[in-house]
C-alpha cells in the first residue's frame, strides 16, 4: 500500500477518485504542529529557534497518520503547493519520522487526473528554502505579535493585537479616514453651453479651460460672471479628433483580484471568497463523487500552461466564432515581485462550463465558479472596439469640451464585461453630428451646476487589498487572513458602513502609538522591503536567522523603550516599566534585577509572586485593598486564603489594637488600626498608643520625637 497524505478530506476525496489499486489518501487536517498558542515558543537566546507543539485536537489524526505511515511501502506528502503546504509537508516529516532525504514530496496546481498522475511521476525532496521562508515568516510575525501586542495592551489599558502586516493595514484605513475628516470641500461651478452647426442637431460641451489652463469658476459671481462673457462671445469648432480604441482583454484571476472582484460583484468578503475557492478547488460533492473544479487558489501569477489556453481557444472558436480568437493568443505578464510559483487561477476543464455544474453547487459556489470561468475565457478572447469622437470648442478665453465612444466590437466583453460607467464630466458618450475644424457654432443657451469638492473614498476591502499589493505589503495567503482580524468581532478595529471600512475610536488610539515606538514596523516601504527579503529565503537567497537577527536587535530596543512610562520606583528612583502578565498589568522597576521592586497599575490587578499557597499549592498573588498590600490565592474563589503584607507598627490610642502602616492610593504612608471596621481610627502619623497629658489628643512618633497629634498642642515628651 502506497500512502498519500494531503491537507483536506475533501481533497483525499477527490483524488482518491483518480487512483485504483494500491493507494490509500488520508489527510492531515492542515498543520499538524505549530507555535504554541499561550507563549512566545521561539528561543531568543538560542538563535531564534521555535518551539514546535502539538496541539491535543490533533494528536489523534497524528496516531492515524502514523498507523498508516507504518504500513505503507511509500508515503508521498501532497499538501498544498505553497510556502505553507511545503512547512506542513515538512512537519509531517518530522512528527512521523519518515526520511527527508527521500524523494516523497508531491505537487499539483489542479486536482485532476493527469495532474495527480504526473506529480506521482515526479516526486522531489522536501524544499528547506521554501520550509525556512515559511520558518521565517512565521517565528517574525510571532516575535513582533507577541512583543507588542502586550505592550499595546498596558499602555492603551484594552485588549489589543498588533502583527507586522495587520497593523500597517489599519494605519492606511486610520489614514484614510484622517484625510476625510480634515478634508475642505471646495466650491466649484460646472458649466454646460449647448451649441449648434448650421443645418446639424444641437449638442452640449463642458468649460474645461481658461487661457490654455484647466478651470471651474469658484463661486456663483463667478459662474454668472463667465455665462455673460459666454453668451457674448463666437463659438467655433476648434479640434475634433476621431479613433477606433481598443480595450484588451484582462489577465486571468490573481488571489488579490479575486477578492476584489468577489467583494465588488458578488458582495462576498475576502475571508468568504477563499472559503469558497477552496472548496471548488478540493472538490465538491456530486452523484458521481468528488469533483474539482478549479487550478490552486493561491497564486500572484498570471501565467497559465499551453495546454490550458489551446482549450480555451477551441472554446471560443467553437461557440463564438472566429472573429472572436485574437491574432495571436495572449499572454499576461506577472508583477516584478510575483513568486509566479503556480498558474493564475481558472478552471481545470473549459468544457465545464458554470451552466452544466449548476445544479451540484450552492449559491455562492457557482456565482463564484462562474467568475473565476468568465474571466478566464475572456483573458483569451480578442480586444473590444469602440469609435471614439472628442470635439474641443472655442470661445472667447475659454476651452468647452465633449466626447463620446460607441461600441463597434463587444471582443472579450461578450463574456466578462469590465466596462466603468463614465464618470468624467468631460463625457457623456453623447450622439455628435459630423463637424470639422474651424467651423462655427450657434450658442443656444446655458446650464450652471454647483459642486463641490469630494473627499478621498473610504477604503472597502476589495480597494485595501488592491492598494496593499500595489504597495507590496502582504501576499496572497495573507490577505484574507489580514481583512478578517480588522473586523475581528472581539477587538473590531474597523466597522463596515455598507462596504466602506470605518476605524473604530481605539485604532487611532494603537496606531497613534505604533507609530511613536515602532515607526519602522509602521513604514511601508520597510513592510514592503520586509515582504521582499522574505521571498528571498524562498529562492535560497539568504540565511532566515540572520535576517531575524539583524530585526530583532533594533525591534528590542524599540520595545523597551515603549515600555517606560513616567511612574517613578519609590525605592530606587528609576522610572518604572509596563508589562502585561497572567494576571492584569503592572508596573516593574526598570532597574531590575538590581531592584526588584513591582506595583498594580491598580488595586483591582494582581501580581503574581513567588510564593505557594499553602493551602491548595496555587501561585500567590500581591493584591491591594482597604487595608493595604496582601497575599491572595490565585485559585479564588475556589480557595480564599490571604496573607497581609502590611506592617504592624504603633497601637491604636482608641481600642488599643496594633496599627498597620499602608499606602493611600495617592502613595502617602498611613496608619490605621487593624480592628476596621469596627474601629476606623487612622493617623498620618505613627501613633503610640498613649493619650496627651495636657489635651484630649493621641501621642504619635514623628522622626523618633513623642508629641501630641493636635496642631494647638505642644505638648512633647
Amino acid at each position: 500500500m502506497q500512502l498519500i497524505i494531503v491537507e483536506s478530506p475533501h481533497k483525499a476525496k477527490t483524488i482518491e477518485k483518480f487512483l485504483k489499486g494500491d493507494f490509500k489518501v488520508d489527510a492531515s487536517k492542515g498543520h499538524v504542529r505549530d507555535l504554541p498558542v499561550n507563549y512566545m515558543g521561539v528561543s531568543i537566546a538560542n538563535n531564534f529557534e521555535p518551539h514546535y507543539v502539538i496541539a491535543p485536537e490533533k494528536k489523534q489524526d497524528i496516531k492515524r497518520l502514523e498507523s498508516l505511515a507504518k504500513k505503507a511501502d511509500k508515503v508521498y506528502l501532497a499538501t498544498d503547493p505553497d510556502r505553507e503546504g511545503e512547512a506542513i509537508s515538512w512537519h509531517l516529516a518530522e512528527v512521523l519520522g519518515l526520511d527527508q532525504n527521500q524523494e516523497n514530496r508531491i505537487e499539483f496546481n489542479e486536482i485532476s487526473e493527469n495532474a495527480v498522475k504526473n506529480a506521482l511521476a515526479n516526486p522531489r525532496k522536501i524544499d528547506k528554502n521554501l520550509v525556512d521562508a515559511q520558518q521565517a515568516r512565521r517565528v517574525l510575525d510571532r516575535i513582533v505579535g507577541y512583543s507588542i501586542s502586550p505592550t499595546a495592551s498596558s499602555r492603551l489599558n484594552e485588549n489589543l493585537s498588533a502583527g507586522r502586516v495587520q497593523s500597517v493595514a489599519l494605519k492606511m484605513v486610520v489614514d484614510r479616514e484622517r484625510e476625510i475628516q480634515a478634508f475642505k470641500p471646495q466650491e466649484y461651478w460646472n458649466l454646460k453651453a449647448s451649441v449648434k452647426p448650421q443645418d446639424k442637431s444641437a449638442f452640449k460641451v463642458l468649460l474645461v479651460e481658461k487661457k490654455g489652463k484647466k478651470y471651474k469658476p469658484a463661486s456663483a459671481e463667478e459662474a454668472n460672471a463667465v455665462e455673460n462673457q459666454l453668451k457674448n462671445s463666437n463659438f467655433t469648432v476648434k479640434g475634433v479628433k476621431r479613433a477606433v480604441m481598443k480595450s484588451h482583454a484582462p489577465a486571468p484571476y490573481i488571489t488579490s483580484t479575486l477578492q476584489q472582484d468577489g467583494s465588488i460583484r458578488l458582495n462576498l468578503s475576502a475571508p468568504q471568497v477563499m472559503q469558497v475557492a477552496q472548496r471548488l478547488y478540493e472538490g465538491v460533492e456530486t452523484p458521481r463523487g468528488h469533483l474539482a473544479l478549479i487550478t490552486y487558489m493561491r497564486t500572484d501569477s498570471v501565467r497559465i500552461s499551453a495546454q490550458a489556453q489551446n482549450s480555451a481557444l477551441s472554446y471560443i472558436r467553437e461557440n463564438y466564432g472566429e472573429e472572436y480568437l485574437p491574432s495571436k493568443p495572449n499572454v499576461y505578464r506577472s508583477k516584478k515581485d510575483a513568486q509566479d510559483a503556480h498558474e493564475a487561477i481558472r478552471p481545470i476543464d473549459v468544457r465545464r462550463t458554470p451552466e452544466s455544474v449548476k445544479d451540484i453547487l450552492d449559491k455562492n459556489q457557482f456565482k463564484l465558479y462562474k467568475l473565476i470561468y468568465d474571466r478566464f475565457i475572456a483573458s483569451q478572447m480578442a480586444e473590444a472596439k469602440y469609435d471614439s469622437v472628442s470635439v474641443d470648442v472655442s470661445a472667447s478665453d475659454y476651452t468647452l469640451k465633449t466626447s463620446g465612444k460607441t461600441l463597434i466590437f463587444k471582443g472579450y466583453t461578450v463574456v466578462y464585461d469590465d466596462t466603468k460607467k463614465e464618470e468624467d464630466e468631460e463625457s457623456g458618450n453623447a450622439l455628435l453630428p459630423a463637424l470639422s475644424d474651424g467651423e462655427s457654432l450657434e450658442f443656444k443657451g446655458l446650464t450652471k451646476e454647483q459642486k463641490f469638492t469630494k473627499p478621498p473614498v473610504r477604503y472597502t476591502e476589495a480597494t485595501l487589498i488592491k492598494s496593499m499589493e500595489d504597495k507590496g505589503i502582504g501576499r496572497p495567503s495573507t490577505y484574507a487572513t489580514i481583512m478578517a482580524k480588522l473586523s475581528d468581532k472581539k477587538r473590531e478595529y474597523v466597522s463596515k458602513e455598507k462596504k466602506y471600512l470605518v476605524p473604530n475610536p481605539i485604532s487611532y488610539e494603537l496606531i497613534d502609538f505604533l507609530v511613536k515606538y515602532f515607526a519602522n514596523i509602521m513604514d511601508i516601504t520597510f513592510t514592503a522591503r520586509m515582504e521582499t527579503a522574505l521571498d528571498d529565503i524562498g529562492e535560497g537567497g539568504r540565511d532566515w536567522k540572520k535576517l531575524i537577527a539583524d530585526f530583532y536587535a533594533p525591534f528590542d530596543k524599540q520595545v523597551k523603550n515603549a515600555k517606560i512610562t513616567e511612574v517613578i520606583c519609590e525605592k530606587c528612583g528609576a522610572p518604572m516599566i509596563i508589562n502585561s502578565g497572567k494576571y492584569g498589568n503592572y508596573y516593574a522597576c526598570s532597574n531590575y534585577p538590581t531592584c526588584q521592586n513591582i506595583k498594580a497599575v491598580n488595586e483591582k490587578v494582581a501580581i503574581p509572586t513567588d510564593k505557594i499557597c499553602s493551602k491548595c499549592g496555587g501561585i500567590m498573588v500581591e493584591r491591594e485593598g482597604k487595608f493595604g498590600k496582601f497575599l491572595a490565592c490565585s485559585n479564588y474563589p475556589h480557595c480564599k486564603n490571604t496573607i497581609s503584607l502590611t506592617e504592624s507598627v504603633g497601637k491604636c490610642p482608641d481600642c488599643g489594637r496594633p496599627t498597620k502602616k499602608m499606602t493611600s492610593r495617592g502613595g502617602k504612608v498611613f496608619y490605621g488600626c487593624s480592628g476596621y471596621p469596627t474601629c476606623k481610627f487612622m493617623s498620618w502619623d505613627m501613633p503610640t498608643g498613649e493619650k496627651c497629658p495636657k489635651c484630649d489628643g493621641f501621642l504619635i512618633e514623628v522622626e523618633g520625637k513623642v508629641k501630641c497629634s493636635s496642631k494647638k498642642c505642644d505638648y512633647t515628651k
